[in-house]
């Protein structure tokens, strides 16, 4: 599995689960091939870390490519910076939804 963690920030006057746009990119999102999930945690003042896992890499760079006009269209006009890719890689261990 593989994932990819960013940094975005949206305007703090709305939480990102009520806007339209954000369901709307997160419905594209889950329907690429290979997609496992995604968490999204709010840091505050409309500060967000986005971790999105993939089956593969491949995966991953497909969808990157896929979902990249989407994003132009739906998540970056809500954005209030640039996103920040913080990384990708493999992921070593997870116990999500394990009980643990």
């Amino acid at each position: 599995m593989f994932a990819v963690i960013r940094d975005t920030t949206h305007p703090a006057d709305k939480s990102l689960r009520e806007r339209p746009e954000f369901k709307a990119f997160q419905d594209k999102h889950a329907a690429q091939p290979g997609y496992r999930g995604t968490i999204v945690t709010h840091l505050g003042n409309g500060r967000h870390v986005t971790l999105t896992l993939w089956d593969t890499v491949e995966h991953m760079n497909a969808a990157r490519e896929a979902i990249g006009p989407v994003v132009k269209t739906l998540i970056d006009p809500i954005m209030t910076t640039p996103a920040r890719l913080l990384g990708t890689g493999e992921v070593v261990y997870i116990d999500v939804g394990s009980g643990a």
